[in-house]
């Protein structure tokens, strides 16, 4: 939600000097957790007079859930297993305190355990995903997106999905492999050169570990939360899910091995359609910086465009 006007201050509840303990912090923007499209429909076409008027009157009408929602939920409920603050989930808004108030609302409904927020009343609030200490932002506002991401904080734009929510309680998280896990250093050499010089460079690097990409502390805090439960009984399960295939895949195992981090499937596609390949999995997200496959992706999971590296460079 973009704002011409000049905002006030903004409002941060409950983030000064005080300490997070858990894993894993996400900051996640309140159109990214819950369905505000016929609000921000309202802010588009009459303004934000109207806008803050319409969310006023609805304040006490739960929100639908959104396409990152099930991902939080499951995230959350985490904590729950051994009673350790594992994950916390912050809401980072361009709401104003006023209409934000239907966000906290509806956080309440819907049983989410989520104390903390900052509104920012149209201003992007992206500088305070920092001082909460998180390691992944989620929203459906571009522009906040890349900023996160220039900030050094892995971060996605969520796309519209009509995907079903997955049974399991298990929450599945898949990424793409370059410049999402990896940096786009060999995406570089296939767009620069064709595919035969990128899988003939990876197979001679094949020693070299890959360096990290945006994803990387993400995957590396998920590792640490699966570290305390058993392969059969843990919460979280990972997928590496890349358009990669042989002999390209030598120098993925060999980073993630490097990294000492675990990765519970990989899949390497040689340049399939992802998207049948997730739902078989069970996403419940999926990370990808190519926009051509977010969108396939987006038709069978939560999707989150991470626009970082050579394909987002133009």
């Amino acid at each position: 939600m973009n704002q011409s006007i000049a905002p006030p201050a903004p409002m941060v509840t409950q983030a000064k000097d005080v300490p997070l303990g858990p894993r894993l912090v996400v900051a996640i923007s309140s159109r990214a957790l819950f369905n505000l499209d016929e609000s921000h429909h309202i802010f588009v076409e009459k303004g934000e007079a109207d806008y803050a008027a319409y969310q006023i009157s609805q304040e006490n009408v739960p929100l639908d859930p959104g396409v990152a929602f099930q991902m939080v939920k499951k995230l959350l409920a985490i904590n729950g297993l051994s009673g350790k603050p594992y994950v916390e989930v912050v809401l980072i808004s361009r709401n104003s305190p006023d209409t934000g108030l239907r966000v906290f609302n509806s956080i309440r409904h819907h049983g989410l355990d989520i104390t903390r927020a900052a509104f920012s009343r149209g201003e992007s609030p992206f500088r305070y995903i920092s001082p909460f200490g998180a390691q992944l932002f989620l929203s459906a506002d571009p522009e906040d997106v890349r900023n996160a991401l220039d900030a050094g904080i892995a971060a996605a734009t969520i796309l519209p999905s009509g995907a079903d929510k997955t049974d399991s309680a298990q929450l599945r998280i898949a990424f793409d492999g370059d410049a999402v896990l990896f940096s786009d250093e060999a995406e570089r050499v296939f767009a620069a050169e064709g595919l035969d010089a990128f899988n003939r460079n990876e197979t001679e690097s094949c020693e070299k570990p890959l360096s990290g990409g945006p994803f990387k502390p993400f995957l590396a805090a998920l590792h640490k939360i699966q570290g305390d439960f058993s392969a059969k009984d843990a919460p979280i399960r990972t997928a590496l899910i890349t358009a990669r295939g042989a002999p390209a895949h030598e120098r993925v195992i060999k980073t993630l091995r490097s990294w000492n981090i675990r990765i519970d499937e990989a899949l390497f596609l040689g340049g399939m359609e992802k998207g049948t390949f997730l739902k078989s999995f069970g996403a419940d997200i999926f990370f990808d910086d190519q926009t051509g496959h977010c969108r396939s992706a987006a038709e069978y999971v939560a999707t989150g465009h991470v626009p970082y590296g050579v394909k987002n460079s133009g």
